[in-house]
């Protein structure tokens, strides 16, 4: 399959390289000039412009955005209009609003996948997890790409109809928020309790085995043993808050509680505030741990 590929940062350069990996013709464009050249490098065709790059894929268009949520999705695909139409699809693979994707699949003339992507950098070695929506005949006909894209074929599934790939990424960093907050809780407990504990111990402990062991949990490991016991100079700033301020908003027009991402929420927003909280300080980490997000430092 030809893949044209919108966007080269670091979500965009992975999605670039597994599609290559897989045996996949890729074309790309960002418009940072080294960051295309370094995908050629890797064995994409270079474009020095979105019509460019539309224009050689021929017939049957496939094009993946990987860029910013918002305002340049919409230029994006303003230069795509009268480019493609309706036997071409367009992905949108960033953390764009559900409802944004909804206006964009009715006002795109090419059929329009809105892909909900976690995984974080990590990503590049594993893959990602996707969650697609939009036409089924277009998911389909992208799925050798998510295969590639994903940890395989159990790594994306289709959703629904548009936007429900991104309402269902929506929902899952909000679930984030709350486990990132609990977790920060529970070792803010231990770190203030009777016991002088060795957290990075504690962490990798409840890895093997235990209940709670997951990812964030080998984070929050990695991040005692780069930061130390006491997290060293991280600060009590946790960064982000559209996706979870998205999804409590949602959860106030279904009449649907979500008190335990509420309070998450929450304690971002206060995190603004210089007041030394241990769990928001371990919260900021774990974003870098999974995103590579800057750590404010102290």
């Amino acid at each position: 399959m030809e893949l044209g590929v919108i966007g080269l940062g670091r979500m965009g350069r992975i999605v670039v390289d597994r599609v290559l990996d897989a045996g996949h013709d890729v074309v790309v464009f960002d418009i940072d000039e080294d960051a295309v050249a370094d995908a050629a490098d890797a064995g994409a065709r270079p474009a020095d412009s979105i019509p460019a790059l539309a224009d050689s894929l021929g017939e049957a268009k496939r094009i993946w955005l990987m860029v910013p949520a918002g305002d340049p999705v919409d230029a994006a695909l303003d230069e795509l209009d009268g480019i493609v139409d309706g036997e071409d699809v367009v992905v949108d693979g960033g953390n764009s609003y559900f409802e944004d994707s909804i206006r964009r699949a009715e006002s795109t003339d090419a059929a329009y996948l809105d892909c909900g992507t976690s995984g974080g950098p990590a990503g590049a070695e594993h893959g990602f997890s996707l969650m697609v929506g939009g036409p089924q005949w277009a998911y389909d006909e992208l799925t050798p790409v998510f295969d590639a894209v994903a940890t395989g074929p159990a790594g994306h599934d289709r959703m629904g109809p548009a936007g429900s790939g991104h309402y269902v990424k929506m929902v899952h960093n909000g679930v984030e928020y709350a486990l990132m907050q609990t977790y920060g809780e529970g070792f803010e407990l231990l770190a203030n309790g009777r016991y002088d504990l060795d957290l990075e111990a504690v962490a990798r402990t409840w890895n093997n085995g235990a209940v709670i062991r997951s990812w964030l949990l080998e984070l929050c490991e990695e991040a005692f043993r780069e930061e130390g016991n006491d997290l060293g100079d991280v600060a009590d700033r946790v960064e982000g808050g559209s996706t979870g301020t998205w999804t409590v908003q949602e959860a106030l027009e279904q009449e649907v509680p979500v008190p335990l991402i509420y309070q998450a929420l929450a304690e971002r927003f206060g995190s603004r505030a210089d007041d030394g909280r241990f769990s928001r300080r371990l919260a900021s980490r774990l974003r870098y741990g999974f995103g590579r997000h800057d750590v404010p430092r102290r």
